[in-house]
């Protein structure tokens, strides 16, 4: 029996390496693998894990495999049931747009730190945000970390790459109050325009928005709208969606494309918003808008006229309509998306006096310091009322 250099007798398929690292060998039906530590209950341990993948499938043996190829195991055997379906359905975006046909070619135990350094600094000099910069990395990072735990690489490449330098962070658009009532009289004739009207009123997100059955989530009992779905919409992936997040499957252009529903963005977007009367009055228009009965069906309350979802892109073209129409009256009006409305609900609730935190709760922001963060330039004129009201404090001039 094989012993380590201080005579211990070493438990079988274990030995001990010249630079005093503890290897130990597992092999099932003819798969091999071997895994490292400087302990010999750390090696045990990692064997037992390995020979669990080995034997239920989930081992990639370390050979000469593309990132492309890891990133799709790493996507299918350990991230589906652990992340939201929208975060899955976006690493698949981020990761097909910006890495398969560059840095996803290269075999993984052949990407260094400088590969993964050019790869952002190529992204930052396109004008890439450092926010999906960020995203990439943190992608790359968990994949590489399995691929690493998994003995196919040697170390974590990524951990040795430094991300751009943060740039000065754009201020968040909001419309003034004379854009959105002129926006608003134009939008009179759409078919969008209690949507436009509640996000408005509610600063709930387009997803939230598009998500919302009137059934299940106007609650004029405890009288809130409970926000705690979202609506999301993604081109034909090649990829599968899960099948209880599907909402139906939809043909759009020469492609196929898919709705399905996910929880909202964070475990603070699932909330309850006050539902005031005016708020009441729009939903009710909507729900009878189209001439069906919405409450007594699993439907979604913004629809098209033969009840399906809508989409993203349908939101922002009706945006553009409008926006177009009060352009070509002699307006100056700049562009806008849904996420404005977002910015402009929170804009009018600080204008009006409400406290930070709970304008925090109603967006459901995940802290405090982001709702602080995101609308501090709000306005010259309010910061100018706060001063002057605490003048009377100093004995100062």
């Amino acid at each position: 029996m094989a012993k380590d250099d201080k005579g211990r007798e070493l438990p079988k398929g274990i030995r001990q390496r010249q630079n005093g690292m503890y290897e130990g060998r597992v092999a099932v039906e003819g798969k091999r693998c071997s895994v490292y530590g400087t302990t010999i209950t750390e090696v045990k341990k990692k064997m037992t894990e390995e020979r669990y993948k080995l034997e239920h499938g989930l081992f990639v043996a370390k050979k000469r495999i593309t990132l492309n190829d890891w990133f799709q195991t790493w996507m299918t055997e350990y991230k589906i049931n652990r992340i939201k379906i929208g975060t899955y359905n976006n690493y698949w975006t981020y990761y097909n747009s910006n890495v398969k046909d560059g840095l996803g070619k290269k075999y993984i135990s052949d990407i260094r730190g400088q590969h993964v350094q050019k790869f952002y600094n190529d992204l930052a000099k396109t004008g890439y945000a450092l926010s999906s910069i960020k995203i990439l990395s943190s992608m790359l990072n968990g994949c590489m970390e399995q691929a690493l735990k998994n003995g196919m690489i040697e170390r974590n490449p990524v951990k040795f790459a430094e991300l751009p330098r943060q740039k000065k962070k754009k201020q968040k658009d909001a419309m003034t109050r004379e854009q959105q009532d002129l926006f608003m009289k134009y939008a009179e004739d759409s078919y969008l325009y209690y949507f436009f009207a509640v996000m408005l009123r509610t600063g709930m997100r387009n997803g939230e928005m598009r998500g919302l059955i009137y059934s299940k989530d106007v609650d004029k009992k405890e009288g809130v709208i409970h926000v705690q779905r979202t609506l999301k919409y993604e081109k034909e992936p090649d990829y599968e969606i899960p099948e209880g997040n599907k909402v139906e499957t939809h043909f759009a252009g020469n492609g196929k494309a898919r709705f399905f529903v996910d929880t909202p963005k964070t475990s603070t977007s699932l909330r309850d918003i006050p539902l005031t009367s005016d708020l009441e009055k729009l939903l009710d228009a909507q729900k009878n808008f189209w001439g069906f009965k919405i409450e007594k069906m699993d439907r979604f309350l913004f629809c098209n006229e033969y009840g399906e979802p809508l989409s993203r892109e349908r939101v922002q073209s009706e945006i553009g309509r409008i926006t177009k129409r009060i352009r070509e009256d002699g307006n100056d009006f700049p562009y806008i998306t849904p996420h404005v409305f977002r910015h402009t609900f929170a804009t009018r609730a600080i204008e009006a006096g409400m406290q930070p935190q709970t304008l925090k709760v109603i967006m459901g922001h995940s802290s405090l310091s982001m709702t602080m963060d995101l609308y501090s330039h709000v306005l010259p004129s309010t910061k100018a009322d706060e001063m002057n009201s605490i003048k009377d404090a100093f004995s100062v001039g």
